[in-house]
């Protein structure tokens, strides 16, 4: 096996260019949060990404969706490969499957496959980014907060 030295790290600039590009082009992201009682719960689901959030899509019974909805809405979101990574800390809107915009749900949707409107037992969370992490290697750990807030900080 050989170690390899890892590419320099990217401006912020260059990092948020690559974020947004992964969150136009991905279609799984991996959703955490926690019970009422912080029993935790991490599963992948399909997301599109529009108008800055992330439309996540899952039934009403999942333990995700309780999660979400008998809570404050926190969720962490995971999106990339381990070296290569974007970790944000989001808001989620609990949007009932005839609740989004037409542009959200045609959205969702095309990127998914999979066009749960108007099906009552599932529920779509609009998800808003709070704050956004990005890196690959160690190299980029100093500079990886690139959204603090709500805001880009770049």
């Amino acid at each position: 096996m050989t170690i390899t030295e890892p590419e320099p790290p990217r401006t912020a600039e260059q990092r948020k260019r690559d974020v947004l590009r992964r969150l136009s082009r991905d279609n799984d992201v991996w959703v955490a949060t926690a019970s009422r009682d912080g029993q935790p719960c991490m599963v992948p689901l399909s997301f599109a990404f529009h108008d800055g959030a992330l439309i996540l899509c899952t039934r009403r019974t999942t333990p995700t969706a309780r999660n979400l909805l008998s809570g404050d809405g926190q969720v962490t979101l995971g999106v990339g490969l381990t070296r290569d990574v974007v970790l944000i800390r989001a808001v989620a809107e609990a949007v009932d499957t005839d609740g989004l915009s037409g542009a959200e749900g045609e959205s969702f949707a095309a990127r998914t496959g999979f066009d749960p409107r108007g099906r009552a037992d599932w529920v779509f969370f609009r998800c808003r980014p709070r704050t956004l992490r990005a890196w690959r290697e160690e190299n980029e750990l100093a500079g990886r907060l690139l959204m603090r807030d709500g805001v880009w900080l770049v």
